[in-house]
């Protein structure tokens, strides 16, 4: 009971630190006049990425590697799997060349890359974490100086930037509140897992990934009822990139991570290559650069079906 009330109050910390985040990061990059959907792969993506970041990081140092990949894996499969799957089913997504010429090709070499580093040795080394580091570097240097819409965008109101001091504000609250719950989320994941006698890897790619990815969810559903699908879809595809990139990469370079549940290379990697592959056909099939419910009802069940293997 204990340990559900520490991921209880973790998770909420998570959830309430990444809105915060997010809040002060997109005021924050309004007053830049930044492009929305640069935004949502950039901004939004790393506040979204950080609950993801400060849980891998924590249990890492902590003395469980499982816990921290299967953070990550879960989350990117539960990003396009559930939240992405959960936004097309609230309304159609139409997406421009700028979706599979860069964005997609991005996702799918940074997982490409993951794969390579840990699926032959079952380790992720300090400069394997710095390369993906470097590569994250140049994404963002391409994406800021080239990147052009990848979604249509409706027309709406101009948002108003919130006062400086409450970006300021909200940062903070934000970061303090992201690590008390990583902390609490982690000892209560840890602790249901010596309880029911199941792998930190079960746990990590579970209810902690599903977790994680709450303010992935949040701040595309919030994204959508305002209209702003470039920072939603930008938001999902970014936030799958920092996580591999990012919070991989640096937990990795802070100390190497070790793969001890061979089901994590043995199922959850395939399943995260072959979710995050099949949006392509998803775009094109059957209407031509769409993304609509039959296409979420597609992802969902998949995402479903990945659960039930994992579980049982």
């Amino acid at each position: 009971m204990l340990n559900l009330l520490f991921i209880a109050i973790g998770l909420t910390l998570l959830i309430l630190g990444g809105n915060w985040l997010l809040k002060s990061a997109v005021a924050f990059s309004l007053r830049l006049n930044i492009s929305r959907i640069i935004i949502g792969m950039t901004i939004v993506s790393f506040a979204t990425s950080a609950p993801e970041l400060i849980v891998s990081v924590n249990a890492a140092l902590e003395g469980f590697p499982d816990l921290a990949l299967g953070n990550v894996v879960g989350s990117n499969i539960a990003n396009i799997g559930l939240v992405l799957a959960i936004i097309i089913l609230l309304g159609n997504i139409d997406v421009r060349k700028a979706f599979y010429i860069t964005d997609w090709p991005v996702m799918m070499a940074a997982s490409l890359l993951f794969f390579g580093f840990i699926y032959f040795d079952g380790i992720l080394h300090p400069y394997e974490g710095a390369i993906m580091v470097f590569f994250l570097f140049l994404f963002l240097i391409f994406l800021l100086r080239f990147q052009k819409t990848a979604v249509i965008e409706d027309l709406h109101e101009d948002s108003t930037p919130l006062p400086l001091y409450k970006a300021v504000l909200f940062m903070g609250l934000g970061g303090i509140a992201l690590w008390g719950g990583a902390e609490l989320l982690v000892k209560g994941a840890v602790g249901m897992a010596t309880f029911y006698e199941v792998s930190e890897r079960v746990i990590g790619i579970t209810v902690v990934s599903v977790g994680t990815s709450i303010p992935e969810l949040a701040a595309s559903i919030i994204a959508i009822f305002k209209k702003e699908k470039a920072i939603s879809v930008g938001n999902l595809i970014g936030s799958n990139i920092f996580n591999l990139l990012a919070v991989l990469g640096i937990t990795s370079m802070i100390t190497p991570i070790y793969v001890i549940d061979q089901g994590l290379l043995n199922s959850d990697i395939w399943w995260m290559l072959g979710i995050s592959f099949i949006i392509l056909p998803l775009v094109f099939f059957p209407k031509g650069l769409r993304l609509g419910w039959r296409d979420g009802l597609i992802l969902v069940t998949l995402y479903m079906l990945f659960l039930y293997f994992t579980l049982f």
